[in-house]
């Protein structure tokens, strides 16, 4: 997004352009809902809700943007490079080279001072070389230290300096340079704001404080709070946040690294009461947010030393971290990708991550709250109808693609609403709903006009018997049972999510192209039952044993009968023999290998269709020979036909055949 930075350079001045900031990039493309269907779709088809489908598609991402795993990986990977970078010995680290160079430096002066009484020398040189290891002891022994070098002193000087501007620093952000070269004065103006800001917090936390009193706090002290917060509770959070962040750098550090900063705390500023005021403010924002982590603590494996005020926002980027690592886990109850901080994702990702993180949660919402899922009584959310629509649009698109790659074949499109064209003509009869033939109309209009000596220019007006139609075969309607097999070897093989998306890709054919044909999904496994396209969508994997074929051409007979002036149409989808039939009682027996009564009843129910006129087709899966063999056998006995299709071309096998039926009719399948 270009964004004008300057006059335009009809101005005379030159115009610069660069990435978009500010939120959602306006000339963004739009979001694609039905792309992001069609990737849920193979959840769908498992058996998957709609919502874990979703959070699923959400978790995954796409093409075009990383998904919530990709980004919580990069927040991972963000979190270990800053342990494995750092360290947080810089503030002692510093303190011990302005110590080691206010050492040299004195030890320079005594050396070149020849004038200096020799016992004062030698004691000052004594003091010099036997000055502890720890640095604490030693800058504490040095406190009283009359300094010969002028040097040495200013050094000694800036650590007192340097470890009150980390404490600070640790607490408010940026005060460590704030306070770089600060004056006596400055300093008690930061001692003054801690009395004034401990006052106003203790007085909040017994209910006396107004709005008033932050008001003129801050007015008096609002250069040292950045955030700029509104009221005395965005005061707390911004100052508690960052005071847990001091504390869990503490105890971060080694015992030896905690206990040496401890001592040297006393030094800063040579003002023993800082220290007390920021313990009393520490205590006070612990009890006024008990709920922020004050007791952690991280291991850092790093070289790069990083000072209080440094190691503080360290701790904070992690928290930061981990509550972005939480909110992309999506675990929690009511959880939405409404809950991501953009803001924080921006500052430790980057913001492309911002960008995609936003886009997530726009398509959440989008389609959260279109009208693409529904929310039953029960709460569980369930596709809409118009979700089922164009997820099945675009299965049957696949299909017609697949199926024009065969050659040959007719693209799902093609299906006229009147029927197959004959190339004939005739003129229009009253009741006819065959397409008009618009040339031919035309020209018979024409025709009348000159032959009766008028001007057949425009407008040219047309009567009744002008019109002529163009002739079509009558179209035939037909009740089409497709048994789709549900037993175990369908979802262990993988072909459960093919056999879906077949169903509805036919659903669709039907629904939409040829309205007035009746399609009844009827899925086998151990037992057979009729479903609605929706409750097949959802159906989980069955992981049970039995292909009751006989049970399910039971219930395709009745189908059948229930619609005695269509033509009935079989389609079979399966990849064993059956194993299984409906006992007298209703119960279903199983058994493996195959018994001949359950071949013999699967048979005796095949043959009951065929004597009804259906057209039988049976689609294969796998390559199991006795299969192969059985099927073969079927066919050739009621005068069908078996397809053996690889499982993504199951739809477009399965269309192909059923657009196949409806040109041929039974007469001429034998």
């Amino acid at each position: 997004m270009a964004e004008p930075e300057s006059p335009t350079p009809r101005e005379g001045r030159a115009a610069r352009y660069g990435a978009f900031r500010g939120g959602p990039d306006p000339l963004a493309p739009p979001l694609d809902l039905s792309a992001a269907l069609e990737a849920m779709a193979d959840d769908l088809l498992e058996g998957y809700s709609a919502d874990q489908a979703l959070r699923e598609h959400l978790r995954r991402g796409d093409g075009t943007r990383r998904g919530l795993d990709d980004l919580a990986g990069q927040v991972q990977r963000r979190r270990r490079e800053l342990l494995a970078r750092h360290d947080l010995g810089g503030t002692l680290e510093e303190v011990r080279r302005l110590l080691d160079e206010a050492v040299l430096a004195e030890r320079g002066e005594l050396a070149r001072d020849t004038e200096r009484d020799a016992t004062d020398r030698t004691l000052r040189e004594m003091q010099i070389e036997s000055l502890p290891s720890s640095t604490a002891a030693a800058v504490r022994e040095l406190a009283d230290y009359d300094w010969a070098s002028g040097d040495a002193r200013a050094r000694y000087a800036q650590i007192t300096d340097l470890l009150g501007r980390e404490m600070l620093d640790a607490r408010f952000a940026g005060m460590k340079q704030a306070l770089q070269g600060a004056t006596a004065e400055d300093r008690e103006e930061v001692t003054q704001m801690l009395r004034d800001l401990n006052e106003l917090l203790e007085a909040h936390a017994r209910g006396e404080d107004t709005p008033e009193d932050f008001a003129r706090f801050m007015e008096r002290h609002g250069q040292a709070f950045p955030e700029g917060p509104q009221d005395v509770d965005e005061l707390i959070d911004a100052l508690a946040r960052r005071s847990a962040a001091a504390q869990r750098m503490l105890r971060s550090m080694t015992d030896q690294q905690r206990q040496e900063l401890m001592e040297l705390s006393a030094q800063a500023f040579g003002s023993p009461e800082l220290m007390q005021q920021l313990a009393r403010l520490d205590s006070g924002l612990q009890a006024l947010r008990p709920g922020e982590d004050w007791t952690g603590s991280e291991t850092f494996e790093g070289e790069q030393g990083l000072g209080m005020g440094a190691g503080t926002e360290a701790l904070q980027d992690l928290a930061e971290l981990d509550r972005l690592a939480e909110q992309l886990s999506q675990d929690y109850a009511g959880s939405s990708l409404s809950d991501l901080d953009l803001e924080a994702m921006g500052r430790q990702l980057g913001e492309d991550a911002a960008v995609d993180a936003r886009t997530l949660a726009a398509l959440e919402r989008a389609l959260r709250e279109g009208d693409l899922l529904r929310r039953d009584a029960d709460g569980t959310l369930r596709l809409s109808p118009a979700a089922m629509r164009r997820l099945g649009r675009s299965l049957l698109r696949d299909a017609a693609r697949r199926l024009a790659d065969r050659g040959g074949q007719r693209d799902a499109h093609l299906a006229g609403a009147a029927g197959e064209l004959t190339g004939a003509r005739r003129p229009w009869e009253f009741g006819d709903t065959e397409p008009w033939d618009v040339g031919r109309t035309l020209t018979n209009a024409l025709t009348r006009t000159a032959a009766a000596g008028a001007d057949p220019g425009p407008p040219l007006r047309l009567r009744v018997e002008d019109v002529e139609v163009q002739e079509t075969e009558a179209r035939t309607r037909s009740a089409v049972a497709l048994l789709v097999d549900t037993s175990f070897s369908m979802a262990s093989e993988g072909r459960w999510v093919p056999m879906k998306r077949t169903a509805l890709a036919l659903h669709h054919l039907v629904a939409t192209r040829f309205r007035g044909d009746r399609l009844r999904p009827i899925a086998f496994g151990r037992w057979a039952q009729e479903m609605d396209i929706e409750e097949l969508t959802a159906l989980p994997a069955m992981y049970e044993q039995g292909t009751n074929l006989h049970h399910a051409l039971l219930l395709a007979l009745r189908f059948f009968r229930r619609h005695p002036t269509m033509t009935p149409v079989l389609l079979v989808v399966t990849d064993g023999e059956p194993t299984a039939h409906l006992l007298p009682g209703g119960e279903p027996l199983f058994s493996y290998p195959p018994l001949p009564e359950t071949l013999e009843a699967t048979v005796a129910e095949l043959d009951r269709a065929a004597r009804l006129g259906a057209q039988v087709t049976f689609f294969r899966l796998g390559e199991d020979p006795g299969l192969e063999q059985f099927l073969a056998a079927m066919a050739r006995r009621v005068g069908g036909s078996v397809v053996a299709p690889s499982p993504e071309d199951l739809g477009s096998a399965v269309v192909g055949e059923y657009l196949r039926s409806r040109r041929t009719g039974p007469e001429s399948r034998g």
